[in-house]
């Protein structure tokens, strides 16, 4: 009944916008924004999910190395420490219980010159801190004897990495929230809001509509929903929705900056060279050129990193960035990627595919943690942004979901 009601009032744009008052909202049908709404459910809630896209994790949640962090590489006592951690853990649960595609491949973390050995330690020291278990630290002769392939002085070995099938994850938990009190909205932007009498009215329309304004006048939304609980996890949008919302502090938005990164693929590896992810020391906005296995076998490497500038308002809430992947771009990855797998031949690898990482830090910057604003922060009521959830988010993601639920619900 209430996506009916949607589809009809957006359909409405010559009239008066139609209010609607709905329980909660979660904008964003990405892997955490889905999982949020799922907890949301199975707590009694009745949740509607706005999505832009025409479909579901078409986002950063589809473009992504898509691995099970173990939870090494954050502060102690993070957001992103914690919530990688208990994420894991139920992420497993949930993916051996539903039948979900994933592999616990165990992962490398390799130091291929003796000034990186410290930083190995200085990783097991902090996974140890955030309650990692099962690390072991290898000689090289060790690390080459589960890897021939592998070249390297020194490995930690992280047993508890893995990777999952990102889609088939999301649409499980999509179908057990649909089939409580979640309705998917799909085709439907949330282009602004106001406050009004202290609580966030969310200005909405259909993305066919919206794909028609000419970015400088004022829009006119079709819809105006009036939650009891709003979620902004709209991703790479998530800043620049929240600054289209009238009244919000603006002291309290961070700055955004955008990690692209490109994949590339070993085409024809059959069987795979390596049966383990592949990490190096993590790098200035990322964790490196790192190889990782889907459930295929396919080998992949990637991402790199390449500082962006951010985009419109219209082209960020439509997901228009670059996602091409150029080809003379491998010629970067081939001196990272032999440090560890000299055997690698030069120009056989293929491009994949590319994606984003909406960041809160930028170039030489320390990484940020997850920022999760409520009414504490801002003041808005029933309002919770969720700002820079990027690597370790698909990890974390049921992690997020249960902290949203048991900290925001009234």
């Amino acid at each position: 009944m209430l996506k009916q009601t949607i589809r009809r009032f957006i359909r409405r744009s010559e009239l008066e916008a139609a209010r609607e008052k709905v329980e909660c909202v979660v904008i964003g049908a990405g892997i955490v924004g889905i999982a949020i709404a799922r907890e949301l459910s199975l707590r009694g809630k009745q949740v509607l999910v706005l999505e832009s896209a025409k479909s579901f994790g078409s986002g950063s949640s589809s473009r992504n190395s898509q691995v099970i962090h173990a939870g090494i590489y954050y502060p102690p006592s993070s957001f992103k420490a914690l919530f990688c951690v208990q994420g894991r853990n139920l992420l497993y649960q949930y993916c051996s219980r539903n039948g979900i595609p994933h592999k616990q491949t165990g992962k490398l973390i390799v130091a291929t010159s003796p000034c990186e050995i410290p930083k190995l330690h200085t990783l097991m020291d902090r996974a140890a801190r955030n309650g990692v278990s099962g690390l072991r630290m290898l000689d090289g002769f060790e690390a080459m004897r589960l890897e021939p392939q592998l070249r390297c002085l020194q490995a930690l070995f992280s047993p508890l990495s893995g990777i999952v099938d990102a889609h088939s994850l999301m649409l499980s938990l999509l179908g057990e929230a649909e089939s409580y009190k979640t309705t998917l909205s799909c085709n439907t932007t949330v282009v602004g809001g106001h406050l009004e009498d202290n609580r966030l009215h969310l200005h909405v329309m259909g993305t066919r509509d919206f794909e028609h304004w000419d970015g400088n006048s004022i829009l006119q939304p079709d819809l105006i929903l009036i939650p009891d609980l709003v979620i902004n996890s709209a991703g790479l949008s998530a800043i620049q929705l929240t600054s289209r919302f009238d009244g919000f502090p603006k002291s309290l938005i961070p700055p955004p900056h955008y990690a692209r990164g490109c994949y590339f693929t070993l085409p024809n590896a059959v069987p795979p060279p390596f049966q383990h992810l592949i990490y190096p020391i993590p790098e200035d906005g990322g964790l490196g050129v790192h190889l990782t296995l889907d459930l295929d076998g396919q080998v992949k490497f990637g991402p790199d990193v390449h500082w962006i500038p951010g985009v419109d308002d219209k082209s960020s809430f439509l997901d228009r960035y670059d996602y091409s992947v150029m080809a003379s771009r491998a010629e970067r990855f081939y001196p990272e990627i032999s440090k560890y797998y000299p055997n690698l031949k030069d120009g056989i690898l293929e491009p994949g595919y590319a994606g984003i990482r909406p960041k809160i830090s930028g170039p030489g910057q320390d990484p940020m943690d997850f920022v999760i604003q409520g009414e504490e922060t801002h003041g808005v009521h029933g309002l919770v942004n969720l700002f820079g959830i990027e690597s370790p988010g698909l990890t974390s993601s049921m992690a997020i979901a249960q902290y949203i639920a048991t900290r925001f619900l009234q």
